[in-house]
Order: C-alpha cells, then sequence, then structure tokens
C-alpha cells in the first residue's frame, strides 16, 4: 500500500470539517483535523504532516495569520486556504501557497494539492551543481 499524504484541515465549522474530511479521504489523503487556530498550533507541533488546509475566517485569529504561524514551525509544508471570499487581499496571501475561494470546484482543490505535494524537479541552479560534483568524483 502506498502512502497517503497527510493533510492537516483546520476549520471552525464542525459541518465543513466533516464534509470536506469524507472527500479528502475518499480522494485519497490522510486528514487530521482542529476546531481552530490555538488547537492547530498546539497540534502542529507534535505532528507529522504533508500539508496544511486553514480556513480564512476563524475566531481568535485568521486563517491568513495561522498560516504565517505555521510557516514559521514547518517552512516547507505547503499551506493551502480555502475562503468563502472569492478574492482576498495580497497582504492575506502572503503565507499561502494556494487560495481557493467561493465557487472553486473540489476537484480543482483536490488538483492543486496533489501538485503541491508533488516532487518538484531541480532547478537549473542545482542541477548545475549536481553535475559539477558529479564531474569533481
Amino acid at each position: 500500500m502506498q502512502n497517503r499524504p497527510t493533510v492537516f484541515y483546520v476549520d471552525d465549522n464542525p459541518s465543513s470539517r466533516r464534509l470536506l474530511t469524507g472527500v479528502l479521504r475518499e480522494s485519497g489523503f490522510e486528514v487530521i483535523t482542529a476546531s481552530g487556530p490555538i488547537e492547530a498550533l498546539d497540534r502542529s507541533r507534535n505532528i507529522c504532516f504533508d500539508l496544511a488546509l486553514v480556513d480564512y475566517q476563524m475566531p481568535f485569529m485568521s486563517g491568513s495569520e495561522l498560516a504565517q504561524e505555521m510557516k514559521l514551525i514547518h517552512p516547507h509544508i505547503p499551506v493551502v486556504m480555502i475562503s468563502g471570499c472569492v478574492v482576498l487581499p495580497a497582504a492575506e496571501l502572503r503565507f499561502v501557497d494556494a487560495h481557493f475561494g467561493s465557487g472553486t470546484a473540489l476537484d480543482d482543490l483536490i488538483t492543486a494539492m496533489r501538485m503541491l505535494l508533488s516532487p518538484k524537479p531541480p532547478s537549473a541552479a542545482s542541477a548545475g551543481r549536481a553535475s559539477q560534483w558529479a564531474d569533481l568524483t
């Protein structure tokens, strides 16, 4: 059995959390949930996950603020934000790798999450360094 990527999904709305958790699991993801940003920050220090999926509008801290805090803890983990807004100001998306607003198809969200989780090809600079090392050996 292949390793399933783990999504850490944070949403204060229990109905949304149950619904999207089911869709994500059916789409091949393991899902860990938190019911709000305070719980998410506490849990994120003690769990392993491959991608964070956060709601934008939550009590005590916005999804943008949560994304910033999560990037401090896990700088290389992609953060995807979902919201009821079609567009958010650029400042709200500084620490977010992707934003999906109202009207986004679930298939588009799932596809984007898979793309964020796929291995990145080495950059030309990295490839040049790798071949340089290979030439030296």
